[in-house]
């Protein structure tokens, strides 16, 4: 995983749990980096998962509720760092279609090296997007929580509904969104 996803982790416990828990965290998981990262380096992505599961042990909030917060933390961050990828467009839709095959293929422009999710767009309708997210990694909810931070950056009214599916290819799952009202 890219750094920039550990160094906004790492920011994001010091807003929401405190340095001291931030620190406690660090110091108490195994990493073979010693916690310090960069924001252009690659780490292993069993990394976030022991800090996420030092986090869960010293505030006791369940694992999955703390990637899917971060994950919304995160698509905050990539909108203030990354806004050209946002410049003209209207909807949490229209930004999710491009994930694909305009902001992954730019990011992997820049870091040939990573390792991104996939997804397919099955159903796209005016009030309606479903999206199959894949990845060899299972961090589904930090996906989730990046979806709900996009529609909440676009001020919309969409329900999500998320459904495991098998795959070969690792994690797999479909989210369903519709536009209320």
């Amino acid at each position: 995983m890219k750094g920039v996803v550990f160094t906004e982790f790492v920011e994001f416990v010091e807003d929401q749990f405190g340095l001291d828990v931030a620190d406690d965290m660090i110091d108490n998981s195994e990493l073979p980096s010693g916690g310090s990262y960069t924001a252009v380096g690659t780490y292993d992505h069993t990394e976030m998962v022991e800090l996420v599961t030092q986090l869960h042990k010293l505030t006791d909030k369940p694992v999955d509720g703390l990637i899917f917060a971060y994950g919304k933390h995160l698509f905050t961050r990539f909108a203030a760092g990354y806004h050209h990828f946002f410049e003209g467009v209207k909807s949490s839709f229209e930004f999710l279609l491009q994930i694909e095959n305009h902001i992954h293929v730019e990011v992997r422009k820049l870091y040939a090296d990573a390792e991104l999710p996939s997804f397919e767009y099955p159903h796209v309708s005016s009030n309606r997007l479903e999206m199959i997210y894949r990845s060899q990694r299972a961090f589904g909810d930090l996906a989730a929580g990046l979806i709900e931070g996009c529609i909440e950056h676009f001020g919309e009214q969409i329900s999500v509904e998320r459904e495991a599916i098998a795959s070969d290819e690792g994690n797999a799952i479909k989210f369903v969104l519709t536009m209320d009202g």
